[in-house]
């Protein structure tokens, strides 16, 4: 299938891009494409006119300071995860981008896109909410910065208004003596995680957070919880839901077996 017609510009700045955008309530960004461009064949998205970031200046940058990572809207997926100080300061990016699709896709596809795309089947969403990150956007209002705690409102949706364009992303660095671990259960690695959980362990606080268990990522505070009770209390808050690819009592199974593993990993209890 092909996609419906669509306008199509490449600005060459942001304002342009931000006048362009603002000038048509049926334009869409395009940034890597990876989940726009198979929502556009398919014809489940038609937006009237695509608004093509990729010609923007400064954009695809990824900057690491003592206080975390910060990601910009045109770096893709491979740049972050290859990024080795991005890594030394927040080494959750790694983890879980190391199961992010495939090469090809991560070679196209931007971390930043996948945030603002609000999949909360996607690993990014789900780190940035765990690790209590950010999204700074830029719209006719100016700039502000969104905390992932606000950035999330449904599935596939965001609090991003129409006429905004998410620059970067910001996350936050793991606290010294902190450790963090990941895992997911895929069909095939590189395929959506049937179920992800990634885990914090920071300044005696023990938080997790899951990938395709919600409508929107997901966060549990487990701190002070035996070991033998992590999978019990974890799903005590939460709800997962069955579909064509796992039933729920499947996926609940999944975070019990992967709650107790990531926490084991990370509070090194293995």
């Amino acid at each position: 299938m092909k996609p419906a017609p669509f306008d199509y510009v490449r600005p060459g700045s942001l304002e342009d891009a931000l006048a362009a955008l603002s000038g048509d309530p049926g334009a869409k960004v395009l940034a890597g494409g990876q989940s726009l461009v198979p929502l556009l064949s398919m014809r489940l998205a038609a937006p009237s006119r695509l608004v093509d970031i990729n010609g923007l200046p400064g954009l695809d940058e990824v900057t690491v300071s003592p206080g975390g990572v910060r990601v910009g809207a045109l770096a893709r997926h491979a740049d972050v995860l290859t990024h080795e100080e991005a890594a030394r300061v927040q080494p959750l990016l790694r983890l879980a981008l190391s199961h992010v699709a495939h090469a090809t896709i991560r070679n196209r596809g931007t971390t930043v896109g996948s945030i603002v795309h609000a999949d909360s089947a996607a690993e990014l969403p789900m780190v940035l909410t765990l690790l209590g990150g950010s999204v700074e956007v830029v719209g006719p209002s100016g700039t502000r910065t969104i905390p992932a705690s606000e950035l999330y409102v449904g599935p596939l949706e965001s609090s991003l208004a129409h006429d905004e364009i998410a620059t970067s992303a910001s996350f936050p660095a793991l606290a010294p003596g902190g450790r963090v671990a990941f895992a997911e259960i895929a069909r095939r690695h590189g395929d959506y995680a049937l179920v992800g959980a990634a885990a914090l362990v920071e300044g005696g606080t023990v938080k997790v957070g899951y990938v395709s268990v919600s409508d929107v990522p997901v966060v549990v505070d487990l701190s002070g919880v035996p070991v033998k009770d992590l999978g019990e209390a974890a799903l005590a808050r939460l709800e997962p839901a069955g579909d064509i690819h796992a039933t729920a009592a499947y996926r609940a199974q999944l975070v019990r077996v992967l709650t107790e593993r990531v926490v084991r990993e990370a509070t090194g209890d293995e």
